[in-house]
């Protein structure tokens, strides 16, 4: 981000001849709707800029959930220390001094990036299962639903719990139920696809957002899975035994956010389980009030 366009080109080429892919940005106002579409590793930004100042820029962004840990690394002449504090104080993650030649350029951002690539996956993954966390789970089915909403796309939530898990835990021991939620974790990535954004939601529940699917395509998907989880054998202390899951399913644009799209999710599991477990059940509700 630089309202020098020139200059933001030269960055661009220096860190893409070393394999980087960049967008280049002159104009503030078109930031968020360049991160929006660009899955973006680190932000570079001039520091003094006649429509909005870097610090500024960086105070609006740290305002918005999906980009408080995003690294944004200014790009100025500015040598005063006092000066330069002062504009990391809003939440920016260092300062490169112009002219910077283009071998340091690109050390530095290459660092910087995957140092913030390796914490954020600490941040965002489940320790246990290697999954999405709840609250970054959560994060991605609100921008999810939100581009589903812009796109007019379908989108369905799978939620699904572990049944009888609290007596794997109290008859085998709880390192035989880590190894449990770490097979269910690992069967829902090989058996879904790479689209399909998969969390553990807490606990032994675990969720999946799905996009271009309907609630009885989802179905059809989550009942496939099921079965192949239920066939996985565990054995613990020489005995062998079982494991199945229930869920429960809801979709858009049938349920239109995303409080209302786990409610309604939430509602057939329990039905599943009160229906006697391992099966998976769509919310019956039609259309959202």
């Amino acid at each position: 981000m630089d309202d020098d366009p020139l200059l933001g080109e030269i960055y661009a080429l220096n860190l893409e001849a070393d394999g980087m892919i960049t967008r280049v940005v002159s104009e503030p106002e078109h930031v968020l709707e360049i991160l929006a579409d660009f899955e973006t590793d680190l932000v570079l930004m001039d520091l003094y800029m006649p429509q909005c100042s870097g610090p500024e820029l960086a105070r609006v962004l740290r305002q918005i959930p999906g980009y408080l840990g995003l690294p944004i690394v200014y790009v100025s002449s500015e040598t005063d220390s006092k000066r330069q504090f002062k504009a990391l104080e809003v939440g920016a993650d260092g300062f490169l001094t112009k002219p910077i030649a283009p071998a340091r350029l690109v050390t530095e951002v290459r660092l910087c990036a995957e140092r913030m690539r390796t914490l954020r996956s600490l941040m965002i993954r489940d320790s246990l299962t290697g999954l999405f966390n709840h609250n970054t789970l959560l994060q991605l089915l609100r921008v999810t639903l939100a581009n589903c909403q812009r796109s007019g796309q379908r989108l369905c939530l799978a939620m699904r719990d572990l049944d009888h898990f609290k007596a794997v835990n109290d008859t085998h021991g709880h390192p035989t139920g880590d190894q449990v939620l770490m097979a269910l974790g690992r069967t829902l990535r090989l058996r879904l696809r790479e689209s399909d954004i998969v969390g553990r939601y807490g606990g032994e529940e675990f969720a999946v957002i799905m996009t271009g699917l309907d609630a009885d395509q989802a179905k059809a998907v989550m009942d496939s899975v099921r079965e192949n989880f239920a066939a996985v054998t565990f054995i613990a202390n020489d005995t062998e035994f079982n494991c199945t899951f229930s869920g429960g399913l809801a979709a858009f644009p049938e349920y239109k956010d995303p409080s209302t799209l786990i409610e309604a999710a939430d509602a057939p599991l329990y039905r599943a389980k009160r229906a006697g477990r391992n099966r998976i059940l769509i919310a019956q509700t039609n259309r959202q009030p």
